[in-house]
């Protein structure tokens, strides 16, 4: 594959990454970004976090998908990522007043004595090593985006603010600020409405945030007027950290004041990205591409809160899956609700290998289609031999692990699964994969399968089919191949002394009298994995019920 193969099939691909990318090459025809002293700069993507609380899957997706678009864009432009042609900022909303105390938090009393203040300005509660509450979470997020690999550059609130690096762009919003009451207060309830100001000063006496009216004295100055919650009429400038950006202006002097062009937000967001849109271009700005996406939901279809807890987190997911997984996972159809339990992460396992494995296979266009061509490149290069990987696969899938693990049961354990998979790889070493999977499948199967597993007895039919399976296992050869088993197996349920109406009803016997579940692996497989001596052992137990 060229490059030039590339940036052509790039520039033409359905693929949703490619698609968000087309709209943003449109904007940077030969993909350079003039700068105002008339040279380029990067071509600027951008993600949000707020550091109330810490990092969780919604942060993770929004940074994988933004980083989806950045290495699509590169591609379609000819650039690598060591180019420098496009920059990912993170940015950290810590300027933000603490509105409520989150439930998850041990010291509580550290963060409601100091509610409404900036996040930024709150003791941690956690630890003296940082210095604020928010910088606690600023470095969790900062160590939570490292473990993934990401390249992306931490911005805080705070260090603009109190800089003074967005004073400029402050006394924009202040020149503009009448202009901007005209687009906001339409869209408030009238008691919201009576105190609404675009710029919120911070109160010398309390250093609360204030939701006050606010009048503008000198724009160029910076200098505003308000009433403090005392009484008292206080005049001060509202730039180098004095005041703060309401919510939706905020986030359109961020876009002005950085030249942002591309963020993706939620659909909870919608309405926020319409009025920062329409403020952005009153500061003299252009609004963002970006993509809207749609928000995960539960196992119950239900919205997944924070404050809820029925989410599922990273720690989770990596606990019974991989990395790997839950990035293949988040990438399909973003505009599409998801449902994010725990249930998805055996699929979202052996689909990834599946199609990490087929790309070799494909050509170029199905290729930029593919989530793991895609996921290979998030911190890597995009030529063929600079992503390696690409056509690996695992000699057993996860699901067979889980199927073998669930069938020992109480003797599940990581040695455990390792001996039988030493055994039926021979000289074949494991891998560090295989052996990430071995420890989430024995995690799994404690939580979630083993306690569910009910193994019944198997009908009159299904009884002499077993006996046939297992008269052919007795004189089976320990070095037969898994596939020679399979069709052992596939052979026995066709026949028709056995009654079964089709084979699917042969494998759910064979599932629910020896694994006890509805679904399973390739018999032949798990035959070859767990020893024809212990196959037949299943056999005999489900035989005796």
């Amino acid at each position: 594959m060229s490059m030039q193969d590339l940036i052509d099939a790039a520039r033409v691909s359905k693929s949703w990454p490619f698609q968000e990318a087309q709209r943003l090459l449109k904007r940077y025809p030969d993909g350079t970004k003039p700068a105002k002293d008339g040279s380029t700069s990067p071509v600027l993507f951008e993600t949000g976090y707020g550091p109330s609380g810490l990092p969780h899957i919604g942060t993770f997706q929004e940074v994988l998908r933004t980083t989806l678009v950045r290495r699509a864009f590169e591609a379609m432009i000819g650039a690598r990522p060591e180019d420098g042609k496009t920059r990912l900022v993170a940015f950290s909303d810590d300027m933000d007043g603490l509105r409520k105390v989150p439930d998850n938090i041990d010291r509580k009393d550290v963060l409601e004595a100091n509610l409404h203040k900036p996040l930024s300005r709150i003791p941690s509660p956690f630890s003296n090593e940082h210095e604020s509450y928010a910088a606690h979470n600023n470095a969790m997020l900062r160590e939570f985006l490292d473990r993934f690999g990401f390249d992306y550059d931490f911005v805080a609130s705070s260090d603009m603010y109190n800089s003074g690096k967005f004073d400029d762009a402050l006394r924009q919003v202040l020149r503009k600020n009448q202009d901007i009451l005209d687009i906001m207060l339409p869209t408030l309830r009238a008691e919201r409405a009576a105190t609404y100001s675009p710029v919120l000063p911070i109160s010398p006496v309390t250093g609360k945030v204030l939701q006050v009216p606010v009048e503008v004295v000198d724009a160029e100055a910076g200098m505003v007027r308000f009433t403090d919650d005392d009484g008292t009429v206080v005049e001060q400038s509202a730039l180098g950290g004095l005041s703060k950006l309401q919510w939706k202006v905020d986030w359109a002097m961020r876009w002005y004041a950085l030249g942002v062009d591309y963020e993706m937000y939620g659909k909870d967001l919608t309405d926020s990205g319409v009025q920062s849109g329409k403020i952005v271009q009153v500061l003299g700005g252009r609004k963002p591409e970006g993509l809207i996406y749609e928000l995960f939901l539960d196992e119950k279809g239900e919205k997944i809160s924070k404050s809820k807890g029925n989410g599922l987190t990273i720690e989770e997911w990596l606990t019974y899956g991989t990395e790997e997984s839950l990035g293949f996972y988040i990438f399909p159809n973003p505009k599409s609700a998801k449902q994010l339990h725990v249930g998805v992460i055996p699929r979202a396992v052996d689909d990834y290998w599946q199609f990490r494995e087929r790309i070799p296979e494909q050509d170029l266009d199905k290729q930029l289609g593919n989530p793991v061509w895609n996921l290979l490149r998030v911190n890597g290069g995009w030529e063929a031999e600079e992503a390696p990987g690409a056509g690996d696969s695992l000699p057993v899938s996860y699901g067979l692990l889980l199927n073998l693990a669930s069938v020992l049961g109480t003797e599940a354990s990581e040695a455990n699964l390792a001996d039988y998979l030493d055994t039926y790889l021979g000289d074949v070493e494991r891998g560090p994969e295989l052996d990430k999977l071995i420890t989430a499948a024995v995690n799994y199967t404690r939580d979630y399968i083993a306690p569910t597993l009910s193994k019944r007895a198997p009908e009159a039919n299904e009884a002499e089919a077993l006996k046939a399976l297992d008269a052919f296992l007795a004189d089976a050869s320990g070095d037969m191949s898994a596939e020679d088993l399979q069709t052992e197996v596939y052979e026995i349920g066709k026949r028709e002394e056995f009654g079964f109406e089709n084979l699917r009803d042969w494998f759910k016997a064979l599932y629910q009298t020896l694994l006890g579940s509805d679904q399973g692996p390739r018999m032949g497989s798990f035959i070859k994995l767990y020893g024809i001596e212990n196959s037949r052992k299943l056999i005999a137990e489900a035989l005796a019920r």
